[in-house]
């Protein structure tokens, strides 16, 4: 029988995650202090460890590195009711096996337990081989939501590494942060981190910027010059909007990646570099690989780890804490007071598409908080500054059609047939559950906004699993 060992010195939460274990065939072992529950694992009786955040006298990393100390495959899942950016990543490099968020529902916490019992038995098994906060301050990652927290974990594990790494996602939901945080928690920390935006450099420079030339390659070369890729060599090199770079530079960048070597314009002998890389794109570039504006093994090299940030209205759970960064944040460069939000400007940011993702929020705060002129920023002020109906809608429409654009060109990709009922399901369902949400559940409401029958909508609940 699996056992599991819950280290924590909170005896409600003790009993909450016991209450939510038993009758499920497992033995349950509790600790009260880390050192109790060092001794359990010498003893060899722990399958998993759940460790329950904070514990008295040692912090996250502390916790799994004297646990992994006295058994490096044992997996361990942190519980903590107080996240940030820093404790994820940092416990995820340490070595943890998953970082969830508190109080969680009793199938997420059997699912966490599940998935470690079985990650702890292949690593114990041989194979047989036949021959964030009150202190936030400057840029930040921020969110506490289950897509945020996936970015976390994800930063975690593949930071350590020096995998080529490609994040993708819509403008303004931070790239750039992302590539950042990973360098930073990288063991390139202490080395160059070079960025070169490839759609902010003319083409006929971008060559040249990025692999340096020889004296005399070229007209006007009177020295020769050192490329971004040779200044990152030893660390990191983030290519931002890799999507726009021109093909000829695409097949460069691609032997850098292959041979790890570079040869300037007017060099004679390939220079070798030891630069990890990181990419990002806010491009579908499936569909520029289709259309020929982008090669294929490139891409392929590019996405070794792929990390896809969400776009702010599929995290809406964050906006709150994004509103409150900005305006504290913005108060303190502006010298202006931080005057807060009523719950109803809460309720009208959470209605608006948000097509230019987090950067167009910290844009709407920055307006807000200088035309308030010391007033709550409510609901008016937010809608006559930021939220006009017309760019409302134009922006929405944009969000759609490119999310639906991609979804067409990644199914035809995959031989799918049938595109238009599934797709009409798939836009059916949202709907109808975004004015369940909308009418707190009104279901003769709801009829009415969607245009149908109650009937018709009671059917579709039961379709949908909606109840």
């Amino acid at each position: 029988m699996n056992t599991v060992l819950v280290i924590t010195d909170d005896e409600a939460r003790r009993k909450v995650i016991e209450a939510q274990l038993l009758n499920h065939d497992l033995k349950l072992v509790a600790a009260g202090s880390l050192e109790r529950g060092l001794a359990v694992v010498e003893e060899g009786h722990a399958s998993l460890v759940l460790a329950v955040l904070p514990l008295a006298g040692t912090s996250a990393v502390g916790a799994l590195r004297a646990i992994h100390a006295r058994d490096p495959r044992l997996p361990v899942v942190v519980l903590t009711a107080a996240a940030s950016t820093e404790e994820a990543i940092e416990t995820t490099k340490a070595g943890a096996f998953d970082y969830l968020l508190l109080p969680l529902e009793e199938r997420e916490l059997l699912t966490a337990v599940g998935h470690g019992f079985e990650a702890g038995r292949l690593m114990r098994s041989p194979v047989s081989l036949d021959q964030e906060s009150e202190t936030w301050s400057g840029d930040a990652l921020i969110g506490r939501s289950r897509p945020m927290q996936e970015i976390y974990k994800a930063i975690g594990r593949v930071a350590p590494t020096d995998s080529t790494v490609l994040i993708r996602g819509e403008s303004g939901t931070g790239k750039e942060l992302v590539a950042r945080a990973i360098y930073q928690h990288s063991a390139r920390a202490a080395r160059p981190f070079v960025v070169v935006n490839c759609v902010a450099i003319p083409e006929t420079l971008l060559e040249s910027e990025l692999f340096g030339y020889e004296r005399g390659a070229f007209t006007g070369a009177v020295g020769a010059r050192i490329g971004k890729v040779k200044q990152a060599d030893g660390g990191t090199l983030f290519l931002d909007e890799i999507g726009d770079m021109p093909l000829a530079i695409q097949a460069k960048l691609l032997r850098l990646l292959e041979d790890r070597s570079i040869e300037p314009i007017g060099g004679r002998r390939p220079i070798a570099v030891d630069a990890r890389i990181i990419a990002a794109t806010n491009r579908d570039l499936e569909a520029a690989i289709d259309e020929g504006r982008f090669r294929k093994d490139l891409f392929y090299r590019l996405s070794v780890v792929p990390i896809t940030l969400p776009p702010l209205r599929e995290r809406l759970d964050d906006l709150p804490l994004l509103c409150d960064y900005f305006l504290r944040r913005l108060t303190t460069e502006l010298g202006i007071r931080n005057p807060g939000l009523t719950p109803d400007a809460y309720r009208l940011l959470a209605s608006h598409p948000w097509a230019g993702n987090v950067r167009e929020l910290a844009n709407a705060m920055e307006q807000s908080l200088i035309f308030s002129r010391g007033r709550q920023i409510d609901a008016e002020a937010v809608g006559a500054l930021v939220l006009t109906p017309s760019r409302g809608r134009a922006a929405a429409l944009a969000a759609g059609d490119e999310a639906l654009r991609r979804w067409v060109h990644q199914s035809l990709a995959f031989g799918r047939e049938g595109l238009l009922p599934a797709i009409t399901e798939h836009v059916s369902e949202r709907v109808i559950r975004e004015v369940l949400a909308i009418t707190a559940g009104n279901r003769v409401r709801a009829a009415r906004l969607l245009g149908i029958s109650r009937p018709t909508l009671l059917a579709r609940i039961k379709k949908y699993g909606l109840e």
